[in-house]
């Protein structure tokens, strides 16, 4: 068992001069053309009162996280389940990271900062023309920013459609759930889940009255 840094060191090799200058603390227009073409990323953030960390999804269209400036992001909240996990995170605990991915390419872009929740009009109206205009936004605080390598994306094929499993691989989210707790009423199937949700997004795009 690995129990001191001296041992796990001793497992690899010094990283490289690159890997470790490759790190800004600020959005260079590398960075931000990379988030501009992002239709998706992950937000970590770390639990309440010591609890476990949390990583959540999130996605819209490309560009759907916007610079602020050199060293702050905006990103949206868009509904889901209200559980809130992330922003009751964020409350406690300001400490953030964000990896960006876009389709096709192999590599990501990681973000680490400090967020705050912001509800202020300035805030929320930088995103009217958006599909919904959302409740807050995360402001991040930008501290550092690195490209990973393509390594673990060619490693996954993630983006070849021949490595991909078909859909029925896997039962519905619905389903799944429903026999994880042991729920009585029928479950969904995929195609009355996706014809939801389709609905869902349907209602989220219409002008705020």
């Amino acid at each position: 068992m690995i129990q001191t840094l001296e041992q796990l060191r001793g497992l690899y090799a010094a990283p490289g001069e690159r890997a470790m200058r490759k790190q800004m603390d600020r959005i260079d227009p590398h960075a931000a053309r990379f988030i501009a073409l992002s239709p998706f990323c992950v937000v970590a953030s770390g639990g309440v009162h010591g609890g476990l960390l949390d990583a959540s999804p999130r996605g819209g269209a490309a560009g759907f996280v916007k610079p602020a400036d050199d060293r702050t992001l905006l990103l949206p909240d868009s509904g889901g389940n209200n559980r809130l996990d992330t922003l009751e995170n964020l409350l406690v605990d300001p400490r953030v990271a964000l990896i960006f991915l876009v389709p096709n390419v192999d590599e990501t872009l990681r973000v680490n900062g400090r967020a705050r929740l912001r509800d202020e009009p300035e805030f929320l109206d930088r995103f009217v023309e958006e599909r919904q205009r959302p409740k807050l936004v995360i402001e991040v605080q930008v501290q550092e920013v690195y490209l990973h390598c393509a390594k673990a994306f060619m490693r996954s094929a993630l983006w070849k459609p021949g490595t991909w499993p078909e859909r029925a691989a896997l039962p519905s989210m619905n389903q799944m759930i429903h026999d994880q707790i042991g729920a009585a009423a029928p479950s969904e199937t995929q195609e009355q889940m996706l014809a939801r949700y389709r609905e869902q997004l349907a209602q989220e795009a219409q002008p705020s009255a």
